[in-house]
């Protein structure tokens, strides 16, 4: 009976230690989790940063006024700060890290430096404008290895806490590629001794603030919305619907469509406004396959989208590949006058030219009839406003929102400095600088780059 009492304390000693070491275990991957998300967010926020730096300081390049400089430089010290903070929080105490926050650090410095002074007294000199293109050239090659690091990260689902672990027990891989790939990013810094820029696409919160005011039409039903969803997104057949009311007791509701084919598995969802009927967003989830059709014939199927869906007066702004899908961006045209904040966004799946993403919210909050006064300034003077180091290529008339909410008309001019090129709008009334947008250049691809 002894025998028998003592096995007894014995398994459930047993059991109890089993126990307590699964909950060990388990606390300890939940501490792990935590620490392996932290360093995760901190990476892809640098990466993040880092982009925006480069394309804050080019900006700034293309600038020629106090009043787009100071708030541009401004902006660089403030994303330069919050860039190092990024840095000091992933695991580089073992590893020498301290020539990119250096760098960081100097670019924080002398960007409000300058931005603090008097820039109509004290203009940016030769020099400064020389330390400027150096430090966006050496912001360009930083953000080029940390976006390689990033593929990699992603591409083979690598973890932080693997590096840790490296670094502190000494045994790192000889390929380890964050390390490796973060020691490219620190000896690239080691030979040099802050929000992004709102494109003229832009609608400012005053503005959306003010919901759809301008639309017309009388209130629609739920079945009205149901069959809308089927015209815009082409699905026949046996279909699971749902539908939710949305807004009620405001001055703006719209219905939330959702469309799913039983047999194909299709499924696409489309916010529908109540008056009017018109249609805000709408997606087709599904996998795009291999591209069989270039951008330029995509291009052509979303013109074709529009017109079928009687959108008029609308020119193609921009265009974009991401993987398999063409993005383009309408904006609407009076008069041959470009109006951005009435923009429409449509993607195109490149397999088949097939419509699965499109958004017309800024252009049914913005749309309206306008009448567009003869500019003030013509372009010729227009043109003089402009940083004689940038190279123009075309210019136009354009309407923008500027930063108080308020459409303005502009002279819009296209040009160049060194390989990059910028979209800058002269206000055509006061001949200020409203807006200077750098404009992407074509992404590499990282296979190639790796």
């Amino acid at each position: 009976m002894l025998r028998g009492i003592l096995i007894a304390v014995l398994c459930i000693a047993v059991a109890g230690t089993a126990f307590w070491g699964y909950q060990e275990h388990q606390e300890k991957n939940a501490i792990l989790l935590n620490a392996e998300n932290n360093y995760q967010r901190a990476f892809h926020d640098l990466s993040y940063q880092i982009d925006q730096l480069n394309d804050k300081i080019g900006t700034t390049l293309a600038m020629n006024s106090r009043k787009s400089i100071s708030p541009a430089l401004v902006d660089v010290w403030r994303i330069a700060s919050e860039a190092q903070t990024d840095v000091g929080q992933l695991p580089l105490t073992l590893l020498p890290f301290n020539k990119t926050e250096e760098f960081l650090s100097k670019i924080g410095n002398f960007s409000y430096r300058t931005a603090v002074r008097d820039l109509d007294k004290e203009p940016l000199t030769s020099n400064e404008y020389k330390n400027l293109e150096q430090l966006y050239k050496q912001s360009a090659e930083i953000q080029q290895e940390l976006r390689k690091v990033q593929y990699l990260v992603l591409k083979n689902n690598l973890r932080w806490m693997d590096v840790e672990l490296a670094m502190a027990t000494g045994k790192e891989a000889a390929d380890n590629t964050i390390i490796d790939g973060l020691k490219m990013v620190e000896d690239k810094v080691t030979g040099y001794s802050e929000a992004s820029q709102f494109g003229p696409t832009f609608v400012s919160n005053n503005e959306k603030n003010k919901n759809f005011k301008h639309l017309s039409g009388r209130t629609i039903t739920k079945e009205e919305a149901i069959n809308l969803t089927k015209k815009f997104s082409g699905l026949k057949g046996n279909l699971t619907i749902k539908v939710e009311e949305n807004g009620n007791g405001s001055d703006f509701g719209f219905y939330s469509v959702s469309l799913r084919e039983k047999d194909s598995k299709k499924e696409v969802n489309m916010d529908v406004t109540k008056k009017g009927g018109y249609p805000i967003w709408f997606i087709h989830n599904r996998n795009v396959s291999k591209a069989k059709i270039g951008l330029n014939t995509a291009s052509q199927k979303a013109a074709d989208f529009l017109k079928k869906n009687k959108f008029k007066n609308l020119e193609l702004f921009e265009s974009t590949q991401f993987n398999n899908i063409g993005m383009f961006t309408y904006v609407s045209v009076m008069n041959g006058v470009r109006v951005y904040p009435d923009s429409i966004k449509i993607k195109v799946a490149l397999d088949n030219g097939s419509i699965i993403g499109f958004s017309a919210e800024e252009y049914f909050r913005s749309n309206h009839e306008r009448k567009i006064q003869a500019p003030t300034i013509t372009a010729a003077e227009a043109r003089k406003t402009i940083n004689p180091k940038v190279q123009i290529m075309e210019n136009r008339l354009a309407v923008i929102m500027n930063d108080l909410g308020e459409e303005v008309l502009c002279h819009e001019f296209l040009g160049v400095i060194h390989d990059d090129t910028y979209r800058i709008f002269i206000n055509a009334e006061t001949n200020q600088e409203e807006l200077i947008e750098k404009l992407q250049n074509a992404e590499p691809s990282m296979e190639d780059m790796v």
